[in-house]
């Protein structure tokens, strides 16, 4: 079985409490036997996938699967061509450079329901709303990449794992991959 799950900001990827204020995945009721296949740090949001079947473990995780993850960025300032090329030929990260990525502004701007807590707001910085869509998932690597082109991430969900998106899926609420999400999740 694999699950899709929305997890809301302040959410942890694991079951269990960390000493902090964020909430573990035990509080949202899934089945036995589940554990997340990846993760999300507690302040991004979106799609987090979990299941009792260590093969999407390999096939989602394994460098050589390289399946595609789509994000959407809150940053601040509209990041201009130049900033998007950077983003899409890859950034340094630690001295490495990071693989090639799709990166684009988001016309029109999507509309997310307003997060709690809000995202800091300032007048005299206008924030923008950017696309991209990673093969590979560096710790804190969406972040760490618009800030190395001077565009700091204020929010982050992640809508899509290969051809499975977040679509309708409510936050903090799950539900049960049909066989045709499990086909269209394992093409590459």
């Amino acid at each position: 079985m694999i699950l899709a799950f929305h997890k809301p900001y302040g959410v942890l990827s694991q079951f269990t409490r960390d000493g902090s204020a964020n909430r573990p995945l035990a509080d949202f009721g899934f089945p036995k036997g589940v554990y997340p296949i990846g993760r999300l740090d507690a302040d991004s949001e979106g799609l987090l996938l979990l299941s009792d079947e260590s093969r999407w473990n390999f096939l989602l995780l394994s460098p050589g699967g390289h399946i595609e993850k789509t994000y959407h960025v809150l940053v601040e300032r509209m990041p201009g061509a130049s900033a998007l090329k950077q983003l899409s030929d890859g950034v340094l990260i630690d001295g490495k450079p990071t693989l090639p990525a799709r990166a684009c502004s988001l016309d029109p701007q999507p509309e997310f329901p307003p997060r709690d807590p809000p995202v800091r707001f300032r007048k005299n910085v206008q924030d923008f709303w950017i696309e991209l869509r990673l093969r590979e998932g560096r710790n804190r690597q969406v972040r760490r990449m618009t800030a190395a082109v001077g565009h700091p991430t204020l929010r982050l969900i992640r809508v899509a794992i290969g051809g499975v998106a977040l679509v309708s899926l409510a936050s903090g609420s799950w539900r049960q991959l049909s066989p045709e999400d499990e086909r269209v999740l394992s093409q590459p």
